[in-house]
């Protein structure tokens, strides 16, 4: 295609010089024009030699020997006096116009409309039959991916072996009448393995490897998709046995509109048309398996997931605690970490990231410890990585006024108290008041465990525990600010779903008023009917529960309040708290709690003596 655009270029490149020189050479030999006014008076005044008459038009010389060119409306009245003055003439007939000077005007049009037709075929060619399959495709052999490399997702894994026994040896299936799947799906969030775990079975099987993204098949030319799936097809039956991977097949796999449609649309489903009959013409003698990736299967066509098509459909979830320091231990084996690493926390501390993440923090640690001219990357490096990816970047350039950090201290301070004083919620993990990202400060929970369901007292704690730092400036400096906008939509969120999604709400029931959607690349909530009625209850419900959450937390801070402004104080000398800094502070309150009630349970003791002893 680079060669193409060159010729092209060059192409119009000599075409433009050529109409520029042509331009040239007739500017330089046409004479100069004069008007006919001065034609005539130079021809009383005997200056003009010659004239040559072709139609109206007029070309002569004068005495000086000059050459010019004027045009007569009427030749007939000019003959006269050109004869008296003795100027010699000579004449043709008018042209007719013809092909040459219909070619000469059209010449420039040819010349675009010529480049325009190379340039169509030449990408249409590549497009559709290029000079290599190479170009479209890529056939990899004993590429060094390996299960060993692949951690985490050990269940995916053990069901994709199977895969791999088939290919190394198919009679030990076969004869007993048994197949091998068609074709398999690997389904899940992005950055799980899903691309990893198919060059891990090409691997492992020692088979070719064909990969394409779902987007190489989509063109502007009509026709390319389709053309390309079999031309894809065609190669993989010759180098059987052989794996096809096909990444984010959503791209041409989504469900047909079942209309009229036109333009992208139309090329996308003759597309996934081809797919659909070339995974239905297997012969049994073939050993070609269709691997495809995505992280949007609710958008499929149900067409392209039905049996003898993708038989098996294998969802890559996101690794538990046990599959993080798997994953880690499998990074970390590329970097020179120190001793004293201690992966079990740090895999503790990353819930919810998935390898592609997980890869990220080890790589970004490496980075800050090779910043910091260190020998190794230590744990510390780590918990900045970590910081960095979760909290976002230390914004040090901006001025914080001494106010608005006071303010800040607070409201996270609130947010630790009621944490620390609930009991149904996630361990304070770091707390800081230096700015990142969008936020003035951050209060950071990770639980000890993984979490698959939540009871109804955690999610009441959580609205409270986000609600703590509106409540705690409220307390403090009678007055709210912006600054707990993000917890006012996520606890409002939380309630909603409470309502109208978990059932609950005694006073609504257990009935769902919105249903999730989950996709994998995000989720989408789609409301049920119900009348207007249940939506004024639902409002209601969602705001009283929020009220409730928010008296609650500020009881607790009302309560504790001697240890919010010790905290708080705390904070706005240190900046950032971790869990051991915090755990610290806490005990050190409780100590005090516990030396003031000894002292007040002894007051009271000696004030009753002083009594007994009066009576």
């Amino acid at each position: 295609m680079k060669n193409n655009v060159q010729i092209g270029l060059l192409l119009l490149t000599i075409t433009v010089i050529g109409i520029a020189a042509y331009n040239i050479y007739l500017r330089e030999t046409t004479p100069p024009t004069r008007s006919f006014t001065e034609f005539l008076s130079e021809v009383r005044q005997g200056e003009i030699v010659s004239v040559h008459l072709r139609g109206g038009a007029i070309t002569g010389k004068d005495h000086a020997g000059r050459q010019f060119a004027t045009f007569a409306p009427d030749v007939a009245s000019l003959l006269p006096l050109l004869l008296e003055q003795q100027v010699l003439i000579t004449a043709e007939a008018e042209p007719v116009p013809g092909i040459a000077d219909l070619f000469k005007a059209l010449l420039p049009l040819l010349v675009l409309f010529g480049l325009w037709l190379i340039f169509s075929k030449k990408a249409a060619q590549s497009s559709v039959k290029g000079a290599s399959p190479s170009a479209r495709f890529t056939s990899i052999k004993g590429d060094r991916v390996t299960f060993k490399d692949v951690a985490g997702i050990s269940e995916a894994k053990a069901e994709l072996w199977e895969i791999v026994e088939f290919l190394k040896t198919p009679t030990k299936y076969s004869r007993l009448g048994g197949r091998i799947p068609k074709g398999v799906l690997l389904q899940g969030a992005p950055g799980t393995g899903k691309t990893m775990l198919a060059k891990a079975i090409a691997c492992e099987a020692s088979v070719a490897f064909f990969s394409m993204g779902g987007s190489d098949f989509v063109e502007m030319f009509a026709g390319v998709g389709a053309s390309r799936v079999r031309e894809l097809f065609v190669e993989a039956k010759k180098s059987a046995p052989c794996i096809i991977f096909i990444d984010e097949i959503d791209a041409i796999g989504g469900r047909r509109s079942g209309g009229h449609s036109s333009g992208s649309n139309d090329e996308r489903e003759q597309t996934l048309n081809a797919l659909l009959v070339e995974m239905d013409g297997f012969s049994s003698g073939e050993t070609v398996i269709m691997i495809a990736a995505t992280n949007r299967p609710d958008i499929l066509d149900p067409a392209l997931l039905r049996p003898g098509r993708f038989d098996r459909q294998i969802t890559i979830s996101l690794p538990d605690v046990k599959g993080r320091l798997k994953i880690l231990e499998v990074h970390t084996r590329k970097i020179i970490a120190a001793a004293s690493i201690n992966l079990e926390e740090i895999a503790r501390s990353i819930p919810g990231f998935s390898g592609a993440e997980i890869a990220n923090l080890v790589n970004e640690a490496a980075l800050m410890a090779a910043r910091g001219n260190k020998d190794a990357v230590e744990m510390a490096d780590f918990e900045q990585a970590k910081d960095k990816i979760i909290m976002g970047l230390e914004e040090k350039s901006i001025v914080v006024s001494e106010e608005d950090r006071r303010l800040t201290a607070y409201h996270e301070s609130g947010h630790a108290i009621v944490a620390l004083m609930l009991d149904e919620t996630d361990p304070l993990h770091k707390i800081t008041i230096i700015p990142r990202g969008r936020a003035m400060g951050l209060t950071q929970q990770l639980p000890l465990d993984e979490r698959y369901t939540y009871s109804r007292e955690y999610l009441h704690n959580r609205i409270k525990t986000l609600l703590g730092g509106r409540a705690a400036e409220a307390l403090v400096f009678n007055r709210l600010t912006t600054g707990a906008s993000n917890d006012i939509v996520a606890a409002t969120e939380i309630a909603s779903r409470v309502m109208c999604e978990w059932g609950m709400s005694a006073a609504l029931g257990p009935v769902a008023y919105r249903s999730s959607e989950p996709g994998y690349a995000g989720e989408s909530y789609r409301d049920k009917p119900h009348s207007e009625m249940i939506a004024q209850k639902i409002d209601e419900e969602v705001k009283m529960l929020i009220e409730t959450c928010y008296d609650q937390a500020m009881t607790i801070l009302r309560k504790h309040n001697t240890f919010l402004h010790k905290f708080a104080e705390v904070l706005l000398i240190n900046e950032t708290m971790d869990a051991e800094e915090v755990d610290i502070v806490y005990r050190s309150y409780l100590k005090e709690r516990e030396l003031e009630r000894i002292l007040t349970e002894k007051r009271g003791h000696d004030d009753t003596n002083i009594h007994t002893s009066n009576k």
